[in-house]
């Protein structure tokens, strides 16, 4: 390899570290647990150890051109807060570029989850064609990203790219935002499993309900299982979860126009029960999408994306994710990458 950086993605639950080279190959991967339980300097302290390792590695082979981390969090570029993190709750106001910097003695680039897991997928995945795309990273939560002119966007004061917290039902569920109806709470994973519960109140011999008291890991996963087989009562949750997809898909291909938008993250396994509902909102609702028949069910059918028509010469692209949960890795390395090339 000619050059590398290290990306980092930092979640809740997992700490995954990644040396990637300058051409997009993965060279090295190591996953840890997170041990939120122990506190954040516990946290950065493990980060930053299996950091210098990697680094210390490869030093021999390539130059390392930077760190980048992905963390789940509103974070304060100028001064490397981390405002608020719902994964990561004794970072509230924390300076973690600071400290993790002290450890390391070298400059790090923090930036949001959902932000690099677009700059991922704009790298090497569904959207290295276009130069402007815009990602929602369906998981615990939902999170969005957009990329213009090849790079992050992020508004005025960072907030770009919240898409998880557009409004689809005004007086609906409440949201740990404070607003009540946001996307989060219809197409996460976590929703899945609560509007599960919800409908097993109202039919407790249901399939669902057997599913639930036989299965201690009651997930979206096996609801999505349900779907697949068959299930009513699953099918017509996950046929919700892709309506307010669509809803808010549809406000962004009007107002944003973008020739592609990316639907990643782990819940995105489940596009075949959801997608069908994608596609039908988008042509009720999106000035932009004259959507036909054929590209929808050739979409659904193969798993990927759909591309139609939306003008003359022009086509707009809902596309899943291709890089899976190595989206984020790629995208942290791919910020001290740019960085570089910028000095």
């Amino acid at each position: 390899m000619n050059k590398f950086s290290i990306g980092v993605d930092l979640g809740g639950t997992n700490l995954r570290i990644a040396a990637v080279d300058d051409q997009g190959a993965l060279v090295e991967k190591v996953t840890l647990g997170t041990g939120v339980s122990r506190g954040r300097d516990h946290v950065i302290a493990d980060m930053c150890v299996a950091i210098q390792r990697m680094a210390e590695k490869y030093k021999n082979c390539a130059p390392l051109l930077g760190i980048g981390i992905g963390v789940p969090g509103i974070i304060d570029m100028q001064t490397g807060l981390v405002r608020e993190s719902p994964n990561l709750p004794d970072w509230v106001d924390y300076p973690a570029r600071a400290a993790i910097e002290e450890r390391l003695k070298t400059v790090v680039i923090l930036e949001n989850d959902a932000n690099v897991a677009a700059l991922g997928e704009k790298w090497l995945g569904a959207a290295k064609d276009y130069a402007d795309m815009a990602m929602l990273t369906l998981g615990t939560g939902v999170g969005g990203g957009l990329v213009l002119g090849g790079a992050i966007w992020r508004g005025a004061n960072g907030m770009a790219g919240e898409f998880g917290h557009t409004t689809v039902e005004p007086d609906g569920h409440p949201c740990g935002c404070g607003n009540r109806g946001c996307l989060e709470q219809y197409a996460s994973a976590t929703a899945v499993v609560r509007m599960a519960r919800e409908a097993i109140v109202k039919d407790g011999t249901s399939a669902l309900a057997r599913a639930a008291n036989s299965d201690s890991e009651f997930s979206a996963k096996s609801i999505y299982n349900l779907a697949m087989q068959g299930d009513e009562d699953a099918r017509r949750i996950f046929r919700y979860v892709g309506r307010c997809l669509g809803i808010v898909l549809s406000g962004m291909v009007n107002s944003l126009n973008l020739s592609i938008y990316v639907i990643g993250g782990g819940a995105s396994s489940a596009w075949e029960a959801f997608s069908p509902s994608i596609f039908e909102e988008l042509r009720r609702r999106s000035l932009v999408y004259a959507a036909t028949a054929p590209y929808d069910r050739l979409a659904v059918h193969e798993g990927a994306s759909a591309h139609v028509k939306a003008g003359p010469g022009h086509k707009t692209i809902i596309a899943r994710a291709l890089l899976g949960s190595d989206a984020g890795l790629y995208g942290a390395a791919r910020l001290s990458m740019i960085a570089a090339t910028a000095r």
